[in-house]
């Protein structure tokens, strides 16, 4: 299978999945999942410079090589799972770790052979870990910074605790 063609085809397949999603929910958790992929592209950097993997194929030379992932199955796979499991913690883990597990161990082994992407100072298991903190990481960022409701309850328990939950001058403003 041609390498251009194969990241070609995980990104249209994961953006044939979005309209599925509904326009509310897509609102809703585009934040995190645009979040997400800054993040990635960052850990991406320090990732090849570090050698914990190194990525062949790229969409162009001067482009990250996570960024057909990114756009892809990072993009619509995080929408995707805080629509089924956002405000359900357990579910949230769960789902992310079958997730995460897929691919940490097939995808992973399926881009190897064809010779895109290649571990260098990371196992499998470590790759796992680290898209489980993300996954973490992106259920708190939306908790805190996009949810209002979290938000409101984070600043109201503020207040009760007899300290207000906004100063005086941004209450008059």
């Amino acid at each position: 299978m041609n390498k251009k063609l194969a990241l070609v085809l995980v990104v249209l397949l994961s953006w044939l999945t979005v309209p599925f999603i509904g326009k509310r929910d897509f609102k809703r958790y585009y934040p995190a999942a645009i979040f997400m992929g800054v993040y990635i592209l960052f850990e991406g950097a320090i990732a090849e410079k570090n050698k914990w993997w190194t990525i062949k194929e790229r969409f162009h030379p001067k482009l990250s090589g996570e960024l057909p992932m990114i756009i892809g199955p990072f993009f619509a796979g995080s929408i995707w799972i805080l629509k089924l499991s956002y405000g359900k913690p357990l579910l949230y883990l769960l789902l992310n770790a079958i997730v995460d597990a897929f691919f940490s161990y097939p995808f992973y082994t399926f881009f190897r052979k064809l010779g895109i992407w290649k571990l260098v100072r990371f196992s499998q298991l470590h790759l796992f870990i680290l898209f489980m903190l993300k996954s973490i990481l992106m259920y708190v960022f939306h908790a805190v910074f996009v949810d209002k409701r979290v938000l409101s309850k984070l600043l109201a328990n503020k207040g009760q605790q007899g300290q207000p939950a906004f100063n005086d001058r941004e209450e008059r403003a």
